[in-house]
């Protein structure tokens, strides 16, 4: 196995913070839909070896049920916590944010996170009801539990409610985005605002949307610069100051997908994936909420 050393960028964040710009994340392959105090050891050896691999940003929820997986894995891997941007989103106990991080640092085993998101807006339709929720993970930042604070799987619509009353606007957006799901109206919203995008699912159209109308371009990229389209798919991406968070069980694969710090896509090549790819619509997550035609 090609052991990688190229470091992973990092982007700068609205409050002067910065975030690496490939995360690994502790959801999807590793979510837990049963009892949450039945430790899943795969997912701490994965998570352990992904953070030797230099994948120092780590990404969990609340929801996922593998915050104490992911402190184990830190407490194992011995990197010291100033090397590490950890990620945690609430939702469950969203009537009760304050004791909802408390509880996520005590299974993480830290004394803060890097980045505290709002996992999801479906918990209200109310603006006043964001705007009470925004200003707690505000109290939060500023009693230094949580370094950054945003959202996750936000509209322009509830963004603007924050914006209203908001004095620490939010880092960023974390949202499923990939050529099948570019979002083009939301990313130019998050652009105008400061607000950085990070991307979850960005391997989608080379997994659940294989078979599409990117796929040639993204296997003509692939050939051209010696990687798979997964990694294209990651490039992609970062090359538009998107953070990607993808995952895996398999070593191999965690080092491969380091390959897409080697390479830059050219204007042309992200365009042209971008073409072939607004030809397809496919959302993988959160379809209970959204109609399946919904390109928002």
């Amino acid at each position: 196995m090609a052991n990688i050393h190229t470091p992973i960028p990092n982007l700068k964040l609205n409050d002067g913070h910065s975030m690496p710009m490939l995360g690994y994340g502790t959801g999807t392959a590793w979510y837990k839909s049963g009892n949450e105090s039945k430790v899943d050891q795969a997912c701490i050896e994965a998570a352990k070896i992904s953070m030797n691999m230099g994948y120092h940003h780590q990404d969990a929820a609340e929801v996922y049920k593998t915050e104490t997986e992911l402190g184990q894995a830190i407490k194992q891997a011995g990197i010291s916590r100033e090397k590490l941007f950890l990620t945690t989103k609430v939702i469950t106990n969203i009537s009760d944010i304050p004791s909802a991080l408390k509880t996520s640092l005590k299974k993480l085993g830290v004394d803060y996170v890097d980045l505290y998101l709002i996992h999801a807006p479906f918990f209200s339709d109310k603006k006043e009801d964001h705007q009470e929720k925004w200003r707690q993970m505000e109290e939060l930042k500023a009693q230094g539990l949580t370094k950054s604070i945003g959202v996750s799987n936000y509209l322009p619509q509830h963004l603007d409610w924050i914006f209203e009353t908001c004095k620490v606007p939010p880092a960023v957006n974390q949202i499923e985005f990939h050529p099948y799901l570019q979002h083009p109206d939301l990313i130019s919203y998050h652009k105008k605002k400061g607000i950085a995008t990070c991307a979850y699912g960005p391997l989608t159209a080379v997994t659940k949307g294989a078979g599409g109308p990117a796929d040639e371009v993204l296997e003509k990229l692939a050939k051209k610069y010696a990687v798979s389209p997964g990694e294209i798919s990651l490039r992609w991406c970062i090359d538009q100051d998107i953070v990607p968070i993808t995952t895996s069980s398999k070593e191999q694969r965690m080092s491969d997908y380091l390959r897409a710090m080697t390479f830059k896509l050219n204007p042309a090549e992200i365009k042209q994936l971008n073409e072939a790819g607004s030809k397809k619509h496919l959302r993988g997550f959160w379809t209970h909420k959204y109609d399946e035609n919904d390109k928002r």
